[in-house]
């Protein structure tokens, strides 16, 4: 997963950005009136290359305002876990899987 900061601050994660085109030429046109249209249509995203696009929607909740202290960011730095970016590295990194989070193939089945 990959966080970056908007200008407004604001973090979100990040969609790649060669998707976008593409997506914008499947929601165009089509009023986005549900989270479920929302999510069909990014999925249903495909280019002339031959990429699919995999999309569901996240019900989970999440707890807000939850702090993670530089001691922590700096241990999952250390530890491979989060890489930052070259570009305002305290707001833009990637949080890359480790092992405990990869399916195994039993769990695919």
């Amino acid at each position: 997963m990959t966080v970056v900061a908007t200008p407004d601050r604001c973090i979100s994660p990040q969609i790649e950005h060669r998707l976008f085109s593409h997506i914008s030429m499947n929601w165009r046109g089509r009023p986005l009136t549900s989270h479920d249209v929302i999510v069909q249509t990014i999925a249903a995203t495909t280019t002339r290359s031959g990429l699919k696009v995999h999309a569901e929607l996240d019900t989970a909740t999440y707890p807000t305002g939850v702090k993670i202290g530089d001691e922590q960011m700096n241990a999952l730095e250390t530890q491979g876990i989060l890489t930052r970016h070259g570009f305002h590295g305290e707001w833009n990194y990637t949080l890359n899987p480790t092992a405990d989070d990869t399916p195994d193939s039993n769990d695919l089945k």
